[in-house]
């Protein structure tokens, strides 16, 4: 079976640790392990009388609920089959300008939808020296991070005129975050921006988010997804934020019906759970440094402080190497990052997971290194 490019893959792992994927505790992919809420699955009940029927093209409910949440109209939102299809169609109107510039290293399906319409993707690598990515004020502040050669962007390619950005914020995988103060300068100097927020549900106060800002730059895309924060993964639903007439022209480009019946109604009930989103900040608020402080205990191990329910670790030697090793001696899933080129081998990354499972893991890293 091939190495995968995503975590989240137990077939594979079982296929190396020799067990069934129901036995590997899997800490590749960044999901909350709270979930999903029982109101998500109540819902998806109280739906099966509906399977019969066609769902609401308008998904005019959800859309709703979002917009009361976000304070913004319903029109100003598109649901999608997760934000992998939204991005797509971003992906689109990205390749339509000269170049968009993507700070790397990114997730493997920026690549994908960029490269499905022949973008022109200008890398901007992050760096030792402050990670290396200088677009007008835009900065991590967390400290030294990489090692890989690439100068920082200070100004954009002269050549280049119509020029789009994508970035990812909490940065995947690094778990940093960008200002709203230092992103917002960038949107009077690129044609397009696009920021995928799948991890800023993460934080309780969201105060970084741009939604409230996209009804005064009809060139802003935020992208949003249920998946991680209310691990969900297997509904696929995500959701744009942007202009009406930007929306409008997607939803002329897809397929119908993109959104099935539970997949709606469970995201309308996720986004009003408020017991769960509460236990969700309590649990994350001790579990990340607790696990932050058994990853640091170890020599060979450097973690990067995160805001996000992961950590990307440099590891002195082979990272692929500890991941089998964890697997087969105690069938544990840890992310490798050969999908990010800028990482190699050098890197993993580890979702926060209950305590008792992290211990779990710091044990298993205490048996290997």
């Amino acid at each position: 079976m091939a190495r995968p490019k995503h975590g989240g893959n137990l077939q594979w792992a079982a296929s190396i640790a020799g067990c069934s994927p129901s036995a590997i505790l899997d800490f590749s992919a960044s999901i909350n392990p709270l979930g999903p809420p029982q109101s998500a699955v109540l819902s998806i009940q109280a739906q099966l009388p509906w399977i019969r029927d066609y769902p609401d093209p308008t998904y005019g409910q959800v859309r709703s609920r979002l917009a009361q949440i976000h304070a913004v109209p319903p029109e100003w939102i598109l649901p999608g089959n997760g934000s992998a299809e939204l991005l797509t169609w971003a992906g689109w109107d990205l390749a339509k300008l000269e170049a968009t510039y993507l700070v790397t290293p990114a997730f493997s399906d920026y690549f994908r939808a960029l490269n499905a319409f022949d973008a022109t993707v200008m890398k901007c690598p992050l760096n030792e020296a402050g990670l290396g990515v200088q677009l007008a004020g835009l900065d991590f502040k967390a400290g030294s991070v990489f090692d890989h050669e690439g100068q920082g962007l200070s100004s954009l390619d002269p050549k280049f005129s119509r020029c789009g950005l994508l970035l990812n914020n909490p940065h995947n995988p690094t778990g940093q975050l960008l200002s709203r103060a230092a992103i917002l300068p960038l949107l009077k100097r690129f044609e397009l921006v696009v920021i995928d927020e799948a991890f800023m549900d993460f934080l309780p106060h969201e105060q970084d988010s741009l939604i409230g800002d996209v009804q005064q730059y009809p060139n802003l895309v935020i992208l949003r997804s249920l998946t991680k924060f209310y691990s969900v993964p297997g509904l696929r639903f995500g959701y744009a934020i942007a202009h009406p007439t930007r929306l409008n022209e997607w939803q002329t480009r897809r397929d119908p019906w993109s959104v099935n019946t539970f997949a709606a109604a469970a995201a309308e009930a996720c986004i009003q759970d408020k017991a769960f989103q509460t236990q969700t900040f309590g649990w994350l608020e001790a579990a990340r440094p607790e696990l932050f402080d058994g990853l640091s205990q170890f020599p060979d191990l450097s973690p990067l402080p995160s805001v996000a329910n992961y950590f990307l670790v440099k590891v002195n030697g082979s990272a692929s190497n500890l991941q089998h090793k964890l697997l087969k001696r105690h069938k544990i899933l840890i992310r490798d990052c050969l999908s990010f080129p800028e990482l190699g081998d050098r890197y993993f990354r580890v979702a926060v997971r209950l305590r008792a499972e992290n211990q779990r893991l710091i044990q298993g890293l205490a048996d290997i290194l």
